[in-house]
């Protein structure tokens, strides 16, 4: 099998873990009945954005991973759909607190964590108050329908962290996002911004991406973030595939053929040329 059909949700959240958790099963069924194998939701799906700002008894919906209820609940979907859904999460591991993300394969098996490595801080993003930043490495996984990359959100802007999963083999990287406007500066939209740098992800790396956003505002019309959506797909040549809109909720979908991908990246040679040797600023 070289094709894969990957999709992107994109919704509104209350602050409910339930009602959410429905509302993402139930555009995962929808995803699946159109065909997607690789369906992503976008990130810290539970709940409203909670990171807005810094309230100590946030740090209660963070759970552990043995026995999550919410990671319990899409392996059993994965394994009854037989599609793999990289699920984030709030991750509590003893005294430590992590933004993360469990890849569910298709037969319901949890195939590993990857903790958030880049963690933002400002004014509607304060995310230092409470996720420590992530020690696992940035990470691939094979998946039943393809080697993939998963990362979360401000990882997105980062060209070392694509790089990074495409050299350990993966042909599609997954970005589930929580971004929207800005409190302290209304009038900055970042939209294009955010789409483009993982368009050139794709492009330098040869890889196709899938970036999945929430939509709608949270919290008060003065100090809330109205999340911007957006969520699209696009291929090694950075050619979007599919695409919704700022404010639209439902699946994102698009087929990728694997055997293409890996044909691109070899004609264009970026892994043949590299030169490691002079990139040692990078590291200092």
């Amino acid at each position: 099998m070289t094709r894969v059909s990957v999709a992107a949700l994109q919704t509104a959240f209350t602050d409910d873990v339930a009602q959410n958790v429905a509302r993402v099963t139930d555009l995962v069924r929808e995803a699946a009945g159109k065909g997607a194998q690789i369906i992503l939701p976008s990130e810290l799906f539970e709940g409203h954005y909670f990171c807005r700002t810094q309230r100590e008894e946030d740090f209660g919906r963070a759970r552990p991973v043995a026995d999550h209820p919410t990671l319990r609940h899409f392996s059993q979907l994965a394994a009854e759909l037989g599609v793999v859904i990289p699920v984030s999460f709030f991750e509590q591991d003893g005294p430590e607190y992590y933004n993360s993300i469990a890849v569910i394969d298709a037969d319901g098996r949890d195939l590993g964590v990857y903790r958030k490595s880049h963690i933002p801080d400002g004014p509607g993003y304060q995310e230092k108050f409470f996720f420590k930043p992530g020690n696992t490495g940035f990470r691939t996984f094979q998946t039943r329908f393809g080697h993939i990359g998963v990362a979360i959100c401000w990882d997105q802007w980062f060209p070392e962290a694509a790089r990074a999963m495409a050299l350990a083999g993966a042909d599609i990287l997954f970005y589930p996002t929580a971004i929207g406007s800005e409190p302290e500066e209304p009038d900055l939209d970042s939209r294009d911004s955010w789409q483009r740098v993982m368009v050139g992800h794709a492009v330098a790396n040869a890889v196709a991406v899938c970036a999945s956003n929430r939509v709608g505002l949270e919290g008060d019309t003065t100090t809330g973030i109205t999340f911007y959506g957006s969520s699209f797909i696009c291929d090694a040549r950075g050619d979007k595939l599919a695409e919704l809109s700022r404010t639209e909720e439902g699946v994102a979908l698009a087929t990728l053929d694997l055997a293409h991908l890996r044909r691109v990246r070899a004609s264009m040679g970026f892994f043949r040329d590299r030169r490691p040797h002079l990139y040692g600023a990078l590291t200092k």
